[in-house]
């Protein structure tokens, strides 16, 4: 007989979920699930419990919640979601408060109200039933981030300094008086735009945050309130209607959408159409190999979520091509984390399939740092990666674009002149070039390894 806690990693949007409950009497809760939750339903299985309990922190704006998905899976489980700072909601589901308690054989979960990234957000403080008095662990939300704090700013500007007032109020009223030794279990890791450069680890105690957390270390409320709204990350455009879903209540499904299986010549119609979104899943040498005339590369990597949610139109359905058939599975998950239900279909056999039935390919050249460096005077170098990486230092001579911003702002760049884009790594680089091509770029190259290669090279670094 024990404590089981199980925490869920969904990379992408770097999420931290959690299933804890007690083996004694076979229940168990969820906390902050993702919208495919077999993981959960998996797991639970595996340990023999029953899910009793899914609760919601608060109200998420960056992924499309599996609360009601999971509660509807298990049959029997019920959604807890918090009442505090006038939020309500479309959806059934049972109203949690400041103070109220769960049990789950020896283990105590008690809601805490710790406003500031919204209005509403709860923690949830972890004891042992025998010692009541003393939490061993609070899960914090979106409020205390490993080395970060929640951003104060997603409800807009009118109520930007509010909440970094309560945040404020909540992290040094509430966190910074939890003993040194309370481990603290974040709704994010590193990598999500919920904070501002979230830490490595998935987990921390008080007494380090005290120690090393910047947020913990102003000595006014105004300074705190200076630096939490200055060091927020660019808003995702899906966060808004991620809210608005989540308040709404997702639509339970009962499994993965569907999505049909298409054969070249009906694909071909269907992109004809003009109707849909065409995404091509597959890496960026393979994409820049050769692809479909109006493609947009969004990798089958976990970021894909954050990339289809910032640059899809979610009112057009998506027509996918997969590097091979089996990856269809693996990939819709990506896109439902997004809030993505609706799909046109597959390429049934892939680019292979396509090429063989004889329709035209277009292809996105690449080059090396080292051909960028040879070229500088020639080329215009266009950095699409945030603000923050950008000040980071930069190849000299380039451009920054922000990659969200980069068809609104395509007007900047010389279209006669040949254009070579980096991000990072590369991944972020070729979905950019696939929009340059979109939009009627000829010459356009994509540069893998970007930054880091550049950097391994020894190549020069602006600043």
């Amino acid at each position: 007989m024990s404590l089981v806690f199980e925490r869920v990693l969904t990379e992408g949007i770097a999420l931290l979920s959690y299933l804890i409950g007690d083996d004694a009497n076979g229940t168990a809760a969820v906390i902050d699930p993702r919208p495919d939750v077999d993981v959960y339903l998996d797991l639970a299985r595996r340990r023999s419990l029953a899910i009793t309990h899914v609760f919601e922190t608060h109200i998420h704006a960056d992924f499309m919640s599996g609360a009601r998905e999971l509660a509807a899976r298990t049959g029997t489980a019920r959604v807890y979601v918090s009442h505090e700072g006038g939020a309500s909601y479309g959806y059934d589901h049972q109203p949690v408060r400041q103070g109220d308690t769960f049990e789950f054989g020896s283990l105590i979960l008690k809601a805490q109200h710790v406003p500031g990234h919204t209005p509403e957000i709860l923690a949830y403080l972890a004891f042992e039933k025998k010692r009541p008095e003393k939490p061993w662990g609070v899960f914090t939300g979106d409020s205390l981030f490993v080395n970060s704090a929640g951003r104060p700013d997603l409800a807009g500007d009118a109520q930007a300094n509010q909440l970094a007032e309560k945040l404020y109020e909540t992290l040094y009223g509430f966190f910074l008086k939890l003993d040194d030794g309370v481990i603290i279990y974040p709704a994010h890791g590193h990598g999500s735009p919920c904070g501002a450069d979230i830490g490595d680890r998935l987990e921390s105690t008080i007494g380090y945050e005290r120690q090393f957390n910047a947020f913990l270390k102003c000595t006014s409320k105004d300074e705190f309130i200076e630096y939490a709204l200055s060091n927020v990350p660019p808003e995702p455009t899906h966060y808004p209607r991620m809210h608005k879903i989540n308040v709404r209540g997702p639509a339970v499904v009962g499994n993965l959408p569907i999505v049909p299986a298409l054969p070249p010549t009906v694909f071909q119609e269907a992109v004809d159409r003009g109707d849909c979104a065409l995404v091509d899943t597959r890496s960026m040498l393979g994409f820049g190999g050769g692809h479909i005339r109006g493609a947009m590369n969004i990798g089958a990597s976990p970021e894909l979520s954050i990339w289809a949610g910032w640059m899809l139109d979610p009112e057009r359905p998506i027509l996918l091509v997969l590097a091979e058939d089996a990856a269809l599975e693996n990939v819709v998950p990506l896109f439902l984390r997004s809030g993505f239900t609706r799909f046109a279909g597959y390429l049934t056999g892939g680019m292979k399939a396509w090429d063989n039935a004889g329709f035209s390919l277009v292809d996105t050249p690449q080059l090396t740092v080292h051909e960028v460096k040879d070229r500088q005077g020639e080329l215009q170098v266009v950095d699409v990666r945030s603000p923050s990486e950008w000040q980071a230092g930069h190849i000299p001579g380039a451009k920054h674009i922000f990659l969200p911003e980069l068809a609104e702002r395509r007007g900047e760049l010389d279209a006669r002149r040949p254009v070579a884009v980096h991000c990072a790594s590369g991944y972020r680089a070729s979905l950019a070039a696939s929009i340059l091509q979109k939009e009627g770029f000829q010459n356009v190259a994509s540069i893998p390894g970007s930054w880091l290669a550049w950097q391994k090279a020894g190549y020069p670094v602006e600043k």
